[in-house]
């Protein structure tokens, strides 16, 4: 099994650990001094080293007794990648072919919140919509970095589900900010997976249940954009550091796409599963009753 590193709060303390099978391995109250927080592990090039280190440790206390956070609380920067399905392509019937190169844009921390949270439907819009995708999050800083040599810059993987207020990515003429940077209307975790090799981003099987439903469902060996070639493309304008997040695109099926279209509600349930990393899950609550 994948070792996998959270974030969390535990009676009011931040924290960070490994999620075992029968605990949480508290690695802040032992590695605390040298790396006060899980980025802090991955700026360092530590993930592997507290993995090696964590082995016969018994787990601290039950996972009942955490809060999970998103992964990494302040990295640089947060991108994400638009299009990057061929289904998701033909979703915008303008009869263009594929692009070229990938759509980008930016989210802050705090649009999103971590596992088993609730989602937060704001009072400006009813139009909350879900996006499960991969992360991948940079080890090693670059700039111009080449294909070939994209993957050795992964440190971990882990989940995203790039909720949306759709309205809010039409209010101007040509971006989509501000619908995608509510606060807390997406979630990203529940944990890290250390990246080792490219099998394990090679061919993974991405999808998002609404209340047990399957609404999304493809693979990353179909994406227009590799994993490689986003890694190359980002850091062609801007270098990337140890701890920048990259979210790298929904397959075909989010709400928006139903006639009529079908928005998240409070009390629905929302699962983003990926082989080899795990479930993401959130509830969705309105802002203010959370």
């Amino acid at each position: 099994m994948h070792t996998r590193f959270a974030s969390f709060t535990r009676n009011g303390q931040a924290g960070y650990g490994i999620i075992a099978e029968t605990g949480v391995i508290d690695l802040s109250a032992r590695f605390g001094t040298d790396y006060p927080t899980l980025q802090s592990v991955v700026e360092a090039g530590a993930l592997h080293r507290l993995e090696e280190a964590s082995r016969g440790l018994q787990p601290d206390f039950p996972v009942s007794e955490i809060t999970y956070e998103i992964p990494l609380l302040t990295p640089e920067k947060l991108i994400c990648v638009g299009v990057n399905f061929p289904d998701r392509n033909e979703e915008y019937k303008d009869g263009q072919q594929a692009p070229s190169n990938p759509s980008l844009f930016i989210r802050f921390p705090r649009s999103f919140t971590g596992h088993d949270r609730p989602l937060i439907r704001p009072p400006e819009s009813p139009q909350l919509d879900y996006e499960g995708e991969i992360v991948i999050v940079i080890g090693k800083g670059g700039r111009r970095i080449a294909e070939a040599d994209a993957l050795d810059h992964i440190a971990a993987l882990t989940l995203c589900n790039e909720g949306t207020i759709r309205d809010w990515v039409r209010h101007a003429k040509f971006n989509v900010t501000q619908g995608k940077n509510f606060d807390r209307t997406g979630s990203i975790g529940p944990w890290l997976v250390p990246y080792r090799d490219e099998s394990q981003l090679a061919d993974i099987r991405l999808v998002t249940r609404v209340n047990g439903e399957v609404r999304q469902e493809d693979r990353t060996s179909r994406m227009i954009f590799s994993f490689r070639k986003i890694i190359n493309y980002i850091s062609t304008f801007t270098t990337l550091v140890p701890g920048d997040v990259i979210v790298t695109g929904t397959p075909t099926g989010a709400g928006a796409r139903f006639d009529p279209p079908v928005w998240l509600k409070p009390g629905d349930v929302i699962e983003v599963e990926a082989d080899g990393i795990g479930i993401l899950r959130n509830t969705v609550a309105d802002e203010g009753t959370a």
